[in-house]
């Protein structure tokens, strides 16, 4: 009986301590489950910026800048990138992408082109990959008031796919990052999604923490000139809200919340529609386009190719400052000094589609963006003779090289314009978003 009474004992006790086990797990997950449902309290980041030079957008005038241009000999290996047009199967008289010809008196590393002049000498051309051409080019910024660039980075060309175009890009950014510091010009980072699918935009956010590692970017002694804004570093997103594109709204709306994360690490740009506002023309009809907006820190509408001089209204920035301020978005209207493209797309009857009129189209642009209540502005581009919206010294059109006797030919600027007219005129509207000078809607005099 003892030894009976012993194993009941002992078998009750082991099943009150089991239920209680039990029990006490099963209040513990009540409670774990109670947890998650409350929002994890982030403390947002919040970045030193002891030395850095530029700790806003507000009040600058910056560019573009592609950087995508290589030289058969130059040590990219990538023959006459993006100065060849595929359209017509390479560079040669009769087929070239660039429809104007840079200036290359300063350059101090030049490449023989396939090109003559009209005196029958060679003409040459330069690659961003040489050091010395990107610091030429910043020198510019710097002599003309231009306060910096944005440059411009590729997926379908960094992709992990593409090593020579990662490898081309990261050296053009080693070149400019050195440079923005000597002339203490800004400078930041704009991802182009163009080509791209849903994987590859996913791609960004590597290939952003990849770059912020290689280069140190966030480091204030090393890079000063990185531009900040709202407290973050920034970079840019360009191309998101357009039709005919094989990623979503969504997919970079969880791009932008992986970018800045709970502790909000970054400050975006994001690159719209000329009309994202009433989703007009060549803007998806989403609302979703507006939620994501919202998320960032600017938007930068891409007006190139939008008007001409008589069809250009300064109200759509008026309307679009209006409606930032509203939703507590920043906003930096975009403004360009003509378009051209006719070699580029193989067709005559597309050369000077955009006229510059000696700097009357682009100084109206800056004019209603100044009167419209813009605090900055984005300029294309700095280097983009593809499409003939370069600021930087181009040749004027009395000097343009021969493209041979098919009916393509070389686009040059205003032959009694200097060649560094638009760097000046550009130079001027920065003054005037300084706040320096005297400046109006009639274009100033040199």
């Amino acid at each position: 009986m003892n030894l009976f009474r012993f194993f009941h004992i002992l078998l009750f006790s082991f099943t009150t301590i089991l239920f209680s086990c039990r029990n006490e797990e099963s209040i513990n997950d009540s409670m774990d489950s109670a947890d998650l449902d409350k929002p994890v309290q982030v403390e947002e980041i919040t970045y030193d910026e002891t030395g850095c030079l530029y700790t806003s957008y507000s009040n600058l005038v910056m560019a573009g800048y592609q950087g995508w241009f290589a030289a058969d000999g130059d040590d990219s290996d990538r023959g006459w990138y993006h100065y060849k047009n595929s359209r017509c199967g390479g560079f040669a008289p009769g087929c070239s992408s660039i429809d104007m010809w840079p200036d290359m008196t300063e350059y101090a590393t030049k490449y023989i082109s396939p090109f003559k002049n009209q005196d029958g000498s060679s003409a040459y051309l330069y690659s961003p990959y040489d050091e010395v051409s990107v610091d030429l080019h910043f020198k510019w910024m710097k002599e003309y008031g231009i306060d910096g660039v944005h440059m411009q980075r590729f997926i379908s060309e960094i992709k992990p796919t593409n090593q020579k175009g990662k490898r081309h890009f990261n050296k053009v950014l080693k070149n400019a990052l050195k440079a923005a510091k000597k002339y203490g010009r800004a400078i930041s980072i704009m991802y182009d999604l163009s080509g791209s699918d849903s994987e590859q935009v996913a791609y960004l956010e590597e290939d952003w923490n990849e770059l912020v590692s290689l280069f140190n970017l966030y480091d204030n002694a090393e890079h000063p000139t990185f531009l900040r804004h709202n407290g973050k570093p920034m970079l840019s997103i360009w191309g998101v809200g357009f039709k005919d594109r094989d990623y979503s709204i969504a997919d970079v709306d969880k791009l932008v919340t992986k970018l800045k994360g709970p502790g909000n690490k970054v400050s975006i740009m994001l690159g719209v529609p000329y009309y994202w506002r009433t989703f007009g023309n060549d803007t998806e009809n989403n609302p979703a386009l507006h939620t994501l907006i919202k998320k960032v820190d600017i938007i930068m509408p891409w007006a190139v190719g939008r008007y001409n001089i008589n069809s250009y209204t300064q109200n759509y920035v008026t309307q679009d400052v209006k409606w930032t301020t509203d939703n507590e978005v920043d906003y930096v209207p975009l403004v360009f000094p003509g378009f051209t493209w006719g070699n580029l797309k193989q067709d005559p009857g597309i050369y000077n589609h955009i006229p510059r009129l000696k700097g009357d189209f682009l100084w109206k642009q800056i004019a209603g963006a100044k009167s419209g209540g813009a605090k900055s502005l984005y300029v294309a581009m700095f280097d983009e003779v593809d499409e003939g919206t370069a600021i930087f010294k181009v040749k004027r059109e009395n000097e343009v090289p021969l493209n041979g006797n098919t009916g393509y030919k070389f686009v040059g600027i205003e032959e009694n314009l200097d060649t560094d007219y638009y760097l000046w005129l550009t130079g001027q509207g920065a003054n005037w978003f300084h706040d320096e000078g005297s400046y109006g809607f009639t274009k100033p005099d040199r």
